[in-house]
């Protein structure tokens, strides 16, 4: 057959294949991006490549430039491709990995908790100056796609509305649940609006998610390293850890969590399975699936802090432990203090069969939430700002990963490792042992900058090899200055 004659015959079939695929419910786009994905991993189109226009594409597969225009915007979350401007989109280069960091030994018992003093050294809380800290958790604030919110915010105040100076309900604004029960549908989670409660921040819906299914001195298993803010939430319950061998890919091991659960009497599995804190690590469905059964076989409740979920860089995003919760047995926690802004001080909680409890933590805890940054935040999200500003971010923070790994490569010291994140803006960093990270905190006291430890992220003070290091902005000046300091003390 002649070769046209097959690109027709081909192109006909992809235009069918299309159109069988939208009356099973699938975009016209996410047809696309499966079929010019598949063409990158055959190697068609080569790292470097330029790939088709998007005027040829719409010919070629009889679709519009919308359709187009968002596959290659999906194709640039995914990190197969990259635009330029006025040149169009190319396959983009893959980063080599470094070492992955290694996974820690099993716990031998329950621990108390203690890092208090450190985190706060941390944090710079005892300089009356701002310090810079290259391990805070900090999102990008810089952004153009989030000054819609601002002026969304600024217009509520304007208006001079009563209502937004005034307590909203006990679970929140209904406007903000009803937003919030729609970006869950993304994971997989079915919520009505009636199923939320809003907090301040994450670290309330934590908080009062480990109120609600512990006593003091119960026993939580958590995977290690762990964010040290869930760390001090279980600490402030009176609670003790129970701290589970973690790989940084592969995530939380669940046969070692079966083994915990056999010898000591957990209460709740807290866990952050989808683009991890601070390993980056997303754990798979199977995986997902296997963890909330083994929580089923023991009667456990599972916590699950999906902060960073949202900015995966897979698409479609992960799917929660939530989406397979058939018992109501696991409270899905998270805010938007990582995807839009901290000062935001919005989180939320799905609590499921402990709904009481937890609103009565909240009630006693804060009460109420501020209402006017609720109603500002849910305009946002149904005007489409938060998919736009996720978009922008997610690609932004993938470009930094790649580039800081490099430069880290080339610049740390032999036998670093490097965590190679799926989400977020984290890495995680293993030193050599003989280097001391807590060690040298204590000698930045007098310099404008901070890291974070590894040992903040364990009970038993684990991982002072090790820190985390955020990547949001990349190497800019200030965090370039930051890491030749550090550098000069490794």
């Amino acid at each position: 057959m002649h070769r046209n004659g097959i690109l027709y015959l081909c192109t006909s079939i992809f235009i069918y294949l299309y159109r069988f695929l939208v009356g099973f419910g699938v975009k016209l786009y996410e047809a696309l991006v499966e079929h010019l994905a598949r063409q990158i991993d055959e190697g068609l189109f080569a790292a470097g490549d330029r790939l088709p226009s998007i005027r040829s594409l719409t010919r070629e597969h009889n679709v519009s430039v919308t359709t187009v225009q968002e596959a290659y915007r999906r194709l640039e979350f995914l990190g197969l491709v990259e635009s330029r401007p006025r040149s169009g989109y190319f396959v983009r280069g893959r980063a080599a990995e470094a070492e992955l960091p290694s996974t820690s030994a099993a716990a031998r018992r329950p621990l108390d908790i203690s890092q208090w003093e450190g985190v706060l050294q941390m944090l710079g809380a005892d300089k009356s100056a701002r310090v810079f800290s290259l391990g805070h958790a900090m999102p990008d604030l810089t952004g153009d796609t989030l000054k819609p919110l601002l002026r969304l915010w600024a217009a509520r105040a304007r208006r001079g509305d009563p209502a937004a100076l005034e307590y909203d309900s006990l679970r929140g604004s209904e406007e903000l649940r009803e937003e919030v029960a729609r970006l869950a549908s993304h994971s997989g989670c079915q919520l009505h609006p009636d199923d939320l409660v809003i907090t301040t921040g994450c670290q309330e819906a934590l908080f009062c998610a480990l109120r609600a299914v512990t006593e003091p001195g119960d026993v939580v298993a958590v995977d290690s390293p762990c964010f040290y803010g869930a760390m001090q939430a279980i600490k402030a319950n009176g609670l003790k850890v129970m701290e589970i061998p973690t790989h940084a890919r592969e995530g939380i091991s669940v046969e070692a969590l079966e083994l915990a659960l056999e010898q000591w009497p957990i209460k709740a599995i807290l866990v952050t399975p989808t683009c991890n804190n601070p390993l980056g690590y997303t754990l798979s469905d199977e995986r997902k699936r296997a963890l909330y059964r083994l929580a089923q076989r023991y009667d456990t409740a599972i916590i699950e802090d999906d902060i960073y979920g949202d900015l995966s860089y897979a698409w479609p995003r992960p799917a929660t432990i939530k989406s397979f919760d058939t018992d109501d047995r696991v409270i899905l926690c998270s805010s938007f203090s990582k995807t839009l802004a901290p000062g935001l001080r919005l989180g939320w909680v799905a609590p499921g069969r402990y709904r009481s409890d937890v609103v009565h933590s909240k009630f006693v805890a804060t009460a109420a939430s501020s209402t006017l940054p609720q109603l500002a935040v849910a305009e946002f999200i149904a005007k489409g700002g938060y998919e736009r500003h996720l978009r922008k971010m997610r690609g932004q923070y993938m470009r930094n990963r790649d580039r800081m790994t490099a430069w880290l490569k080339q610049h740390m010291p032999a036998g670093t490792r490097i965590s190679c994140p799926q989400g977020g803006y984290l890495l995680w960093l293993e030193f050599p042992d003989n280097i001391d990270c807590v060690e040298i905190n204590r000698q930045l006291e007098n310099e404008d900058f901070r890291i974070a430890p590894g040992a903040l992220f364990s009970a038993s003070g684990k991982y002072r090899n090790c820190m985390r290091l955020n990547v949001c902005h990349g190497l800019d000046e200030q965090t370039e200055r930051a890491l030749v300091s550090l550098l000069q003390r490794l």
